[in-house]
């Protein structure tokens, strides 16, 4: 019998399988897919927590050079995916890897703020991992890290018209079967990108598409309580219980 976890993996394989194809000119001179090379990590994450269908969730933009580039799991930040979400297994290095942007997995010492900001809040407010992911799930939009030739990332939505397009249609059939697979009432955009590719993949139908202010320290915002500015978002949306 196919359970959803199974579903879900099969569709992280066919993404990283896809997006594997796909060619990238300069200024992009790496693309990191952690669907690759930290396959693991990213299947006990997915057979861990996305056993069971979701009321909430939360879509990131792609990964981060020292989250989900390092750890393979969505903005994972390498304290908070060995001590909260309990998952620590070896990564493999990418086939072309950045001198600059070496991948050590868990021997990463640089944190990722967004993760730490994202997943620390899941831990103050519900506890434990188990609780968290009963009802919700954390993925990203692109599996790609794209990086420059300096070592700069850069964002998926900055790559030539026609990369982006091809990249796109992928990771939006990709988004619709992980709703299909999960049916959650809430589909939350982790910043403007990420919540823009929502609406784009669903223009007329459920889930429910909300938006919250991404954790990245380069946004100004986001740099003075950026956990009770997101907590009363999503209470205000409804995603969140109003008094809870």
């Amino acid at each position: 019998m196919t359970t959803i976890s199974d579903s879900l993996i099969a569709a992280a394989g066919r993404l990283r399988d896809e997006v594997d194809r796909l060619k990238f000119a300069a200024p992009v001179a790496h693309a990191y897919n952690p669907l690759r090379y930290a396959w693991r990590a990213h299947q006990m994450y997915l057979r861990r927590y996305g056993n069971s269908p979701k009321r909430v969730l939360f879509l990131g933009m792609n990964p981060g050079p020292f989250g989900m580039a390092q750890t393979g799991i969505p903005f994972g930040q390498i304290a908070a995916v060995r001590d909260w979400l309990g998952i620590e297994t070896p990564i493999d290095r990418p086939a072309h890897e950045h001198p600059k942007r070496p991948v050590t997995g868990f021997d990463c010492h640089r944190s990722e703020i967004s993760g730490e900001r994202l997943w620390g809040l899941f831990a103050k407010r519900f506890g434990t991992a188990a609780k968290f992911f009963r009802d919700h799930l954390v993925m990203n939009y692109c599996p790609l890290a794209f990086l420059e030739e300096t070592g700069r990332n850069r964002t998926p939505d900055k790559l030539a018209p026609g990369e982006r397009a091809e990249l796109f249609a992928a990771c939006d059939e990709h988004l619709r079967e992980v709703v299909r697979i999960l049916r959650p009432d809430w589909l939350i955009g982790v910043g403007d990108f990420a919540t823009k590719r929502a609406r784009d993949a669903f223009p007329n139908s459920p889930p429910q598409i909300g938006q919250i202010l991404h954790p990245s320290p380069a946004c100004p915002a986001s740099n003075k309580d950026w956990a009770g500015t997101v907590t009363a978002q999503l209470r205000h949306l409804g995603a969140w219980p109003p008094n809870s």
